[in-house]
């Protein structure tokens, strides 16, 4: 079972019961010597060792994957939808289960032993399952590191990120009003056309939407949209994707990529087209943070023909938000942050 961690150490998310009466918990699953260890991710403290032999599947074929430490231990359970890991365990079960077969036949038992050290490195250097891995557990320190890496990679292009100390300041109390919890703001000189978003929560905007025909209700739209879009919240594995497996195995070992595994990707970022998430969801969102709709949508469209769901459902169509998205003197401040 070591082969399982020769290049990193194997372990995925899951949902632990401990019994019929506990509440699933959320733990790590990590692969030891002939082991499955359940541990706390907090405090990383061993809650259950299973041991791997022994585990059995009591839905097979189905997800996610619902495991028991033994056939007569049902009432302790685990659930586990990283199929890295579903994987891991049904090949170590194969390979167990065929040394099993011959019991009497050394060379065929460490025919077995070496099938389970292949599968194993086979396994972790499966470049798309490897790259879906390490995406999954990576932390939200390691994320950042990789937004600032890309944000880095499009500066090439579009030149270094516009700063000033009072325009800053309002690109804070946007991202708080709008985004995630420690999402940042960056704009940069150059149009873009929308917002993208970055790995680690970075949201990147272009001059051209503080120009004179803009208007702030037309940014927080579009900042919105960024946030909501089911593909730009795949930021972090879209960018791992580019970077590849071996980059994965770094950031899995040592912590971070190499220096040059994004090289390009900025432009890549720069050449996709913002995307629209689904307009109920837009407009429920809009809705419950206070913003208008029909600027953002005659942003898309200044016709209105293409973006007619979202003019006549303006949740402000009839009435005005309950509080500006930016003041005057804010808006102000914020459109002067590239003049230096």
């Amino acid at each position: 079972m070591t082969a399982l961690t020769e290049f990193v150490r194997l372990e995925s998310p899951g949902a632990w019961r401990a019994g019929p009466d506990s509440r699933l918990q959320e733990v790590v699953v990590s692969v030891g010597d002939a082991t499955l260890i359940l541990s706390d991710p907090k405090s990383d403290r061993p809650l259950s060792h299973w041991s791997l032999p022994a585990v059995t599947r009591l839905n097979p074929g189905k997800l996610p994957a619902i495991y028991s430490p033994t056939a007569d231990q049902p009432d302790e359970q685990l659930e586990i939808t990283e199929e890295l890991m579903i994987d891991a365990i049904e090949r170590v079960h194969r390979a167990i289960q065929s040394r099993r077969a011959h019991p009497g036949r050394l060379r065929g038992g460490l025919m077995a032993l070496a099938a389970v050290a292949m599968v194993g490195a086979g396994l972790l250097w499966l470049p798309g399952a490897l790259v879906r891995h390490a995406g999954a557990i990576a932390q939200p320190a390691q994320a950042a590191q990789i937004g600032d890496a890309v944000l880095a990679e499009i500066t090439r292009s579009t030149g270094a990120p516009c700063h000033r100390v009072s325009g800053d300041a309002v690109l804070g109390n946007l991202a708080d009003r709008l985004l995630p919890a420690n999402a940042r703001i960056v704009v940069v000189p150059a149009n873009l056309s929308g917002a993208r978003r970055l790995p680690g929560d970075l949201f990147l905007i272009g001059e051209d939407l503080l120009s004179e025909d803009s208007a702030p209700e037309l940014l927080a739209g579009q900042l919105l949209a960024a946030s909501l879009a089911p593909t730009a919240r795949m930021a972090l594995q879209q960018a791992l994707d580019h970077a590849g497996p071996r980059a994965a195995v770094q950031l899995l070992t040592q912590g971070h990529l190499p220096q040059d595994a994004l090289l390009g990707y900025g432009e890549i970022v720069l050449t996709q087209a913002s995307e629209r998430p689904d307009d109920a969801i837009l407009l429920a969102e809009m809705a419950a943070k206070g913003i208008p709709s029909t600027p953002y949508a005659r942003g898309i469209d200044p016709s209105g023909e293409t973006v007619l769901g979202l003019i006549e459902a303006d949740p402000y169509g009839m009435q005005p938000p309950p509080a500006p998205v930016l003041t005057e003197p804010q808006w102000q401040a914020l459109r002067l942050i590239c003049a230096g």
